[in-house]
């Protein structure tokens, strides 16, 4: 499988290696240095850019017929546009806030809990925490707005927020730290109690490995997926 990665920080490199590994070839190695010349020789490209340039990287790669998974956060109050542009394209896109195996069965540990809770709610309040490095650009992380949304859609709760929240919102402390790949953590507490579930990154290892399986997994594929797909959770 011949790659273009639209991206080439610190998880551009690790899912290079990883891609290596598995015996797939990178055609691009786009940062704000290069044009996109060679996307049109990759079967698939991987966007982990910044939030100012994922759309555009996301719809150069569409126009050239080829299907992208990105995992670039930021950007989703675009989001329907580039769902858009994908089926005009006839298109393969799938995007993920963490394609780390772990995470993604973190998913579905939250959004169980939350349908349990829902009953409980006058008892217990939700909150939640996410830490990363200090050269994270979006804050709350991904990660964490999708553990919101997925309380939000089993339980009364009704938006997020950074700030004091209110009655139906849930709060969410990002905290920035040196060399920190990523922590959440999803409380609910009571007056008597308290519920935790986290998950801890030890390294981009993980988000990488699973960027990668997500592009063997699209090619010959045409539509809009998540990494629910990928792992057969849905």
């Amino acid at each position: 499988m011949k790659i273009a990665l639209l991206g080439y920080g610190k998880m551009g490199k690790v899912i290079e290696r990883i891609a290596l590994e598995r015996g797939h070839e990178i055609v691009l190695k786009k940062d704000e240095s290069n044009t996109y010349e060679g996307l049109e020789n990759a079967d698939v490209a991987i966007d982990f850019s910044v939030p100012m340039v994922a759309v555009q990287n996301i719809s150069t790669a569409f126009n050239q017929g080829i299907p992208v998974v990105c995992g670039t956060t930021g950007w989703l109050e675009h989001y329907e546009d580039v769902v858009k542009i994908c089926q005009e394209k006839n298109g393969a896109f799938l995007y993920g806030s963490n394609f780390s195996l772990g995470v993604n069965l973190f998913f579905e540990l939250n959004d169980y809990l939350a349908k349990m809770m829902a009953k409980f709610s006058s008892v217990y309040k939700v909150s939640m925490e996410e830490i990363h490095h200090t050269q994270k650009l979006d804050s709350p992380s991904g990660t964490a707005i999708s553990l919101a949304k997925g309380v939000i859609e089993n339980s009364a709760y009704a938006s997020w927020t950074e700030d004091t929240a209110a009655e139906n919102q849930i709060h969410i402390e990002a905290k920035r730290i040196e060399n920190v790949p990523g922590t959440h953590s999803v409380y609910y507490s009571s007056d008597v109690d308290f519920i935790e579930i986290k998950h801890v990154a030890h390294n981009r290892e993980g988000f990488a490995l699973g960027a990668v399986m997500a592009s063997e997994w699209i090619i010959g594929k045409k539509g809009v997926f998540s990494m629910k797909d990928v792992l057969d959770l849905k």
